[in-house]
């Protein structure tokens, strides 16, 4: 089984306009409230891909009963841990053709107490889990070093942990003694971590940058590229991954979608290109899906075949 962890999940809101207007009224014809936050993305599309997962973390008041009932009607299990704040709301504004500006919450303030609360529900699902993933930020009240030490309570039971976070908590698990199985960042987030940019003009610079001590152990590194799709270190071997253009409906939600890819496959005990096509497929379905944290299974196998992967 997969297990999802999500710390901060939210109520995604979706708010699609032509322009967006600064001073003055918009209004919105169109719109959708789904349940998420990054880790309940990844779930929703494993789920959609028929692989087995239930999803865990932090739920609080009136938006935590909302997303709740929300899986419940999708058919996702899920077993949160209770908190006293409200869980947050997080919004996304898709305008101006292509545009996308964000509205995040901060989320509830979590107690020592409570934190403790989850490890107890965590200790108990790691028994049936084969994988989990660890996405998104942490809410107030949350070390930046937690990550690290969930994933060595995974360590301890021998189960992969993939990471999809950023800044000083994604610093803090590359630094800890216990590595997470795969990270995914983007190139932003790669040169926060190296300070300098990569690019694949300068193919050894970026296979030795991925090879420094900052990554070592860590057997999956993959490395997001946008609309140039990915370049990722497995162990030894590197990969260059090249994806079709598509037509972009909604974005949001593609970075979740890809790990879902990734974990549903490595889950699968797939080969590396497979492995890697499900990842990029499933972020491209995402993006052509109004829905966030949603890919129709339909029309995977086609998109599927058009992704190349290329060791290099």
């Amino acid at each position: 089984m997969i297990i999802t962890v999500t710390m901060n999940p939210s109520i995604d809101i979706s708010y699609p306009l032509e322009t967006l207007k600064l001073d003055t009224v918009n209004r919105v014809v169109n719109t959708s409230k789904t349940a998420g936050g990054k880790g309940l993305n990844v779930t929703r599309v494993v789920h959609e891909l028929s692989g087995q997962v239930l999803a865990t973390g932090l739920l609080g008041g009136h938006h935590g009963a909302f997303i709740q009932t929300q899986l419940d009607q999708e058919g996702i299990a899920h077993d949160f841990s209770a908190i006293a704040g409200e869980t947050r709301n997080s919004i996304a504004i898709l305008h101006d053709n292509g545009h996308q500006t964000e509205i995040l919450e901060a989320g509830p303030n979590v107690s020592e107490i409570e934190l403790a609360q989850f490890e107890e529900k965590f200790d108990l699902l790691l028994k049936q889990a084969n994988l989990v993933t660890l996405s998104g930020s942490l809410a107030k009240g949350i070390p930046t070093t937690y990550y690290s030490h969930l994933i060595a309570k995974a360590y301890e039971q021998g189960v992969k942990v993939l990471l999809d976070t950023s800044g000083a908590s994604l610093k803090a698990s590359l630094e800890s003694p216990t590595k997470p199985f795969l990270i995914k960042p983007n190139t932003e987030e790669i040169f926060d971590l190296v300070g300098q940019t990569l690019s694949l003009e300068d193919l050894p610079n970026f296979k030795a940058v991925l090879s420094s001590d900052l990554f070592a152990g860590v057997e999956w590194i993959v490395v997001s590229l946008g609309s140039k799709g990915a370049f990722v270190k497995h162990h030894n071997r590197f990969y260059q991954v090249t994806i079709p253009k598509i037509a972009v409906v909604n974005p949001v939600g593609s970075g979740d979608s890809t790990i879902a890819g990734l974990a549903y496959a490595i889950d699968q005990g797939k080969n590396d290109e497979e492995i890697l096509q499900y990842a990029m497929v499933c972020g491209m379905l995402n993006a052509q899906e109004a829905k966030t944290g949603h890919i129709n299974v339909e029309n995977l196998p086609a998109l599927k075949a058009q992704i190349v992967v290329k060791e290099v």
